[in-house]
């Protein structure tokens, strides 16, 4: 199956996902029409369905003026209301993306947002899978919880960790190099993080995106999917001087720690 998937740049950051087989496509978070607008017309493409993982408006802001020049099916989280939503889906359910003819299994993954769901491809022969998982899992980061719990994001993140090595992980912002900064102070000397930093410098110096990565890399490089090491939990009860003794207890403090870490500047 020749599927291609292309990151679109909206916003300062965001990244909306396009899937496309031929002349047809279908689009992840659209939060903003007009790039997507922009990509249909310049490639000659027939928008058959949009996918939403969650109700921020920087995922769904763009769907108003998309579905009045293409009225197509909206599929979205069940345990979210988003009115434009005409196909809505929740853990475990399968579908067909329309003109695409590709497989895909829902997966719930509360903690940013209550509903937050994501797509994984699930075609024998679409390989390796694409995962869209928006707001949950960056790279070498994850989102933040507005609405869910430590416990409950920790339990979806573990979820996408469980996903093929393999998979592409296609999320829904550029914040690698942040997220990188903050890995580091978590695990300054993890050789691999540091090689990572280097490569995703030269990747935005060249205005490219740093998406997607792969679940296996993640698991190598993302402090939020390593919580269970010793010296990530040693690493945060000495720089925090809280103790860290389980993988929840962890995550809970990584999390805060990130929501107020402030990286040094990288040349």
């Amino acid at each position: 199956m020749n599927i291609e998937v292309l990151p679109l740049p909206a916003f300062d950051d965001n990244y909306i996902w396009l899937i496309r087989k031929g002349r047809d496509a279908v689009v992840v978070d659209p939060g903003d029409a007009a790039p997507v607008q922009a990509c249909l017309q310049a490639q000659g493409l027939t928008l058959r369905a949009i996918l939403i993982t969650h109700h921020h408006g920087d995922h769904v802001g763009g769907l108003k003026d998309l579905l009045a020049a293409h009225p197509v099916p909206v599929f979205g989280p069940a345990g979210e209301h988003i009115a434009a939503v005409t196909v809505p889906v929740d853990d475990g359910d399968t579908g067909i993306l329309p003109g695409l003819e590709l497989p895909f299994r829902v997966i719930g993954v509360p903690g940013h947002t209550r509903g937050h769901i994501a797509y994984v491809t699930t075609a024998a022969d679409v390989e390796p899978p694409w995962l869209f998982c928006g707001d949950t899992l960056f790279a070498s980061g994850c989102g933040r919880l507005f609405e869910g719990t430590p416990a409950e994001m920790l339990d979806s993140l573990d979820r996408l960790a469980a996903l093929d090595p393999a998979t592409r992980v296609c999320c829904a912002h550029e914040y690698t190099l942040s997220n990188i900064a903050f890995a580091l102070a978590c695990e300054p000397d993890n050789p691999d993080l540091i090689a990572w930093r280097e490569q995703a410098l030269a990747l935005r110096a060249r205005g490219l995106p740093t998406v997607p990565t792969t679940i296996g890399h993640e698991l190598q490089l993302n402090p939020f999917l390593r919580t269970h090491l010793p010296e990530v939990r040693r690493q945060l009860a000495d720089t925090l001087a809280q103790p860290a003794p389980d993988r929840l207890a962890a995550f809970a403090l990584m999390r805060d720690w990130k929501n107020h870490f402030k990286p040094k500047t990288i040349d």
